[in-house]
């Protein structure tokens, strides 16, 4: 079991109880900038989200905006990555059309300074951009973004990143980020990826 009092988290056995639009959460062994001034369901250290559906070929892949900007990834690659990740599914949505939305995105540069209006994209900002109900209608709406940490002060950190663009940090601008996606009443936690990754890098990955 993954979150205490939550009887429906799971530890992923199989990669056929992953479904296309699933969305895969990095969970940090710690904190960071991100996870300082922000938190995922019941409190965990949540920094990015990526989004899964199988390949052409049925190799398991995600779709996820980092450093290097809109990309598609193995699913090996991003569970080799320090920390772990937990699984929600989201109810409501139109899986393959919010996948297909999600890689017309690939190529696209990824958003440094969390901006929601430029053509620049970050992670969670691809899960709003992407996602539609089986109607066609955005699925997430933005929510007012928050930089200040537990005491209610915006941490050092987020004071000089922004300064030394010459922009004032946007605190409570439209947005999203992670964790706050992680607790939205659409997305439901359901696996737990760490024990699934640890057997699948002993034995080298089998499709």
């Amino acid at each position: 079991m993954l979150l205490s009092g939550c009887r429906s988290v799971h530890s992923l056995r199989s990669l056929e109880s992953l479904r296309d639009g699933d969305l895969l959460f990095h969970v940090v062994e710690g904190s960071n900038a991100i996870t300082a001034v922000t938190h995922g369901i019941q409190a965990l250290a949540i920094d990015h989200v990526a989004i899964y559906y199988t390949g052409e070929d049925g190799t398991p892949q995600v779709v996820q905006a980092i450093y290097d900007g809109v990309v598609t990834t193995p699913l090996d690659t991003l569970l080799s990555k320090p920390g772990y990740y937990v699984a929600g599914r989201v109810s409501g949505a139109d899986p393959s059309v919010s996948v297909r939305q999600a890689l017309r995105h690939v190529g696209k540069p990824y958003d440094f300074v969390f901006s929601p209006t430029d053509s620049e994209v970050y992670c969670s900002e691809l899960v709003l951009l992407s996602y539609v109900d089986r109607e066609g209608h955005s699925l997430f709406a933005p929510t007012g973004m928050t930089f200040r940490d537990e005491t209610g002060d915006i941490p050092a950190y987020w004071q000089s990143f922004y300064g030394q663009r010459n922009l004032s940090v946007p605190e409570g601008a439209p947005g999203s980020n992670p964790g706050e996606l992680s607790r939205r009443p659409e997305v439901k936690i359901k696996y737990d990826l760490r024990d699934f990754a640890k057997r699948r890098y002993q034995r080298g990955p089998s499709y």
